[in-house]
């Protein structure tokens, strides 16, 4: 079935408002939830933690049991939802991010 560019765009537009919706809850935790890429005609998308949630050990239960499940169940047309999780060079402050350990350093002068 071919979807008109209204379709497209509506289907587009109720997943970035699905993921605004849940990006503060990954954001208060020092991480963020990215979306890659959006195939509105097969349900494929594609999303990204990144920050503080890209070294959690539960990144991959907050992809399958958070992201894929919200998506799923708020949007009819996604059929599978593909997650990674960003790579970063400095594993030590990442961590610390999601532990409640980060500090923010301000200079004094």
């Amino acid at each position: 079935m071919e979807l008109t560019e209204q379709e497209r765009a509506s289907r587009l537009n109720s997943l970035n408002a699905l993921m605004d919706l849940m990006r503060p809850s990954v954001q208060a935790d020092g991480g963020d939830l990215v979306l890659l890429r959006a195939d509105v005609n097969t349900g494929v998308v594609e999303v990204q933690l990144q920050g503080a949630c890209s070294s959690c050990a539960i990144s991959s239960d907050t992809i399958q049991g958070g992201v894929t499940r919200i998506l799923k169940d708020r949007l009819a047309w996604v059929t599978e939802v593909i997650g990674d999780v960003q790579e970063t060079d400095d594993l030590e402050g990442s961590m610390l991010l999601g532990t409640g350990g980060y500090v923010p350093r301000y200079r004094t002068l």
